[in-house]
């Protein structure tokens, strides 16, 4: 008998092995998706969600970081992601560590705020934050950081130290009353070490603004002037209609960075410290509103646009933060429309956990999107959204009515919009017939010393980007997809990259660029957005006969092969048209290119591992030649008439000026 029982023991316990290990990997290829529960479609009937909403998708994410987490010094670690994110030699990391602990907090604040004793996978969320915050100053503890030395330079222990003196200063009642004097005496002597030191001329300079100013707030010795020359600092970075200079960029740091800390920090010490300079963010933050919603879809979808796209949705904090203005003006149904359905565009996309944590890159895992400076942890910073959860809950912002702003109101169909941003030369383009957004900008970075490979690469040096058409990267063999590429001395494919700004006159966004490896590769492009596409009137020069080749917008695979047809217009124009079932695009080339190919690639896009894109590809003589090619695009279902084909009636040189003549009466005038 006994020996009977202790065999059905043996073999429960068999099965137990087997099945662990089925469920483990079952876990790691759960492609479930955050759901709006009981949604409210008379609130928000655009998305479903309410502030409610909000709180449950942050449980849902911090809920999967939480899974890694089994006692109280647990560090906050998780499985790398193969590819170029630290740590690379596989070992244990400190940073690591702390960029997951302190950006998990940022989504962990609004819930711990209404719900102090939050447990999640058994573990009580806020006695896990304060022991971490104890295990910093403990040797003995896999949570230990040293104190920065007196010489040393900045590092990432400093930011992340920023984000967590933000996170102290948003819930000091949960993370910080509770600990002891000596506790809070050996955390201040430890985050201060970094905060009065050395930063980078950047964004970095919040992490020890905010560092200095929780710590001075609670009584503490911070550096005398330092703190108000980095808030002149940061200040002295803005360049207008909500941008702020990153050194040398502008994205989306201008955003989650800059405008963020600079409205958290006003709301929280901007009386106490630095009126003045308190009073110049908010004037600052206040120009987004006119401008920033427009650089989303007509659905809320965000662009894929710039360095640690991984963050996804934490471009959307500006909105929610839009509360503590409590302008009647602003449309506050708008800018709730677009943060909810930016957060939804991720969390509702199959491939964005893996091991329940978001991956590293747009939707799944996209290695050319992803930065050496990250870990699997940097995603969290996405939690940044969660913290317009600050904002109380009857706030306009909570309270009004969704709707699509000025795709409703200010946009009509088969008609253009620019919004040129002086200073940054930045220039938003919303598309009402297909309810997209475009970002149009420019970057001058080399790769050669370019160390960190982010700003030379397809997050900058696209000619455009939309939001309907996230980008595809360069294909070693010259595939391009919205730039052109130049076969260099070396026989590669050379993408341009460095580029300047020239101007913006009559509709016409007009840069210069030259290639990298020979100066003597220049071009004058003339970018003309229009109804259902992008005019293009470039003058190229080279300096002997030189391959090159131009790039659409790419097309994901995503509903079944994608077609393509070539088509000869009236006039004996070449057209090329390329379908995925959601969209068409449409090349015409009007000047200047050999041939016109629809060429296919593996591997390149975030959408789907393949995707297509039409090129065009001439062999120029030494010399300057004009070039000119219409792209176009439409929904799919009806295909291209030949009038929409047809929008160009014919193009005239005098000077240095092409005379574009249009089908509609007007000409369009471009100065090269």
């Amino acid at each position: 008998m006994v020996r009977n029982i202790f065999s059905k023991l043996v073999a429960m316990f068999v099965l137990m092995v087997m099945v662990c290990p089925l469920r483990a990997a079952e876990a790691e290829t759960d492609k479930s998706v955050f759901k709006v529960v009981n949604p409210d479609y008379k609130l928000s009937p655009k998305t479903g969600m309410t502030r409610q909403h909000w709180m449950d998708a942050a449980r849902y994410l911090l809920g999967g970081a939480f899974t890694y987490i089994n006692n109280l010094d647990d560090p906050m670690r998780f499985p790398k992601q193969p590819g170029k994110s630290y740590p690379r030699d596989g070992k244990f990391n400190k940073t690591e560590n702390l960029e997951g602990l302190c950006r998990t907090m940022f989504i962990a604040i609004p819930l711990l705020k209404d719900n102090p004793d939050l447990e999640l996978n058994g573990i009580k969320v806020g006695d896990y934050y304060r022991q971490q915050l104890r295990n910093m100053s403990d040797k003995t503890k896999d949570g230990y950081i040293p104190h920065q030395s007196p010489n040393g330079g900045p590092s990432q222990t400093l930011v992340e130290f920023g984000a967590l003196a933000l996170s102290l200063t948003a819930m000091p009642e949960i993370i910080w009353d509770p600990l002891t004097q000596k506790e809070k005496d050996d955390l201040a002597a430890l985050m201060l070490s970094y905060g009065n030191g050395k930063t980078i001329g950047s964004n970095w300079r919040f992490f020890n603004i905010f560092i200095m100013s929780f710590f001075k707030d609670h009584g503490y010795e911070v550096k005398k002037g330092y703190m108000e020359e980095l808030l002149d600092n940061c200040l002295d970075m803005y360049r207008g209609y909500g941008w702020y200079n990153d050194s040398p960029a502008y994205d989306y740091y201008s955003m989650w960075a800059f405008q963020m800390y600079g409205m958290i920090w006003s709301h929280y010490y901007g009386d106490k410290f630095d009126e003045v300079s308190s009073q110049r963010f908010v004037r600052n933050f206040r120009d987004l509103v006119h401008t920033y919603p427009y650089m989303f879809s007509r659905d809320g979808q965000m662009n894929m646009y710039g360095r640690s796209i991984p963050y996804r949705f934490a471009a959307v904090v500006p909105f929610p933060l839009m509360g503590w203005l409590e302008d009647p003006t602003i449309n506050y149904g708008w800018m709730r429309r677009i943060a909810s359905a930016s957060i939804l565009q991720f969390l509702q996309n199959p491939d964005l956990l893996e091991d329940r944590i978001p991956t590293l890159g747009y939707y799944g895992a996209f290695e050319p999107a992803v930065q050496i400076y990250s870990c699997r942890g940097s995603v969290f910073w996405m939690g940044k959204a969660f913290l317009g959860l600050l904002v109380p809950e009857d706030n306009p912002f909570w309270t009004a009515k969704e709707n699509d702003g000025a795709w409703e109101t200010e946009f009509k169909k088969d008609n253009v919009y620019n919004l040129f941003m002086e200073g940054s030369n930045t220039m938003f383009t919303n598309y009402p017939n297909i309810g997209a957004s475009e970002v149009r900008a420019w970057c001058h970075e080399k790769v050669a010393t370019d160390w960190q490979k982010f700003r030379s690469s397809e997050n900058y040096n696209k000619l455009s980007y939309s939001t309907a058409f996230p980008w595809m990267a360069d294909s070693p063999d010259g595939k391009v997809s919205m730039n052109y590429a130049v076969q260099n001395g070396k026989n590669e494919w050379e993408v341009l990259r460095l580029y300047t700004f020239k101007g913006f006159r009559n509709g016409i966004y007009y840069r210069d660029a030259v290639l990298e490896t020979d100066a003597n590769v220049k071009f004058k492009l003339a970018d003309i957005p229009l109804a259902d596409g992008i005019l293009r009137v470039d003058k190229i020069s080279v300096p002997k006969n030189t391959n090159v080749r131009f790039g659409t917008y790419s097309l994901p695979e995503i509903n079944g092969a994608i077609t393509s047809e070539e088509k000869t217009l009236k006039d004996g124009r070449k057209v090329l048209v390329a379908d995925n079932g959601e969209y068409q695009i449409a090349l015409v080339d009007l000047s200047g290119w050999d041939k016109m190919e629809y060429v296919e690639t593996e591997g390149l896009h975030p959408v789907a591992d393949k995707c297509g894109v039409i090129n065009t590809a001439s062999e120029f003589r030494a010399g300057e030649t004009l070039i000119v090619t219409l792209q176009l695009w439409k929904k799919s279902g009806k295909n291209f008439t030949k009038k929409e084909l047809s929008p160009v009636k014919r193009i005239e040189q005098q000077g240095s000026s092409v005379l574009v003549y249009m089908n509609d009466g007007t000409v369009k005038t471009v100065t090269l």
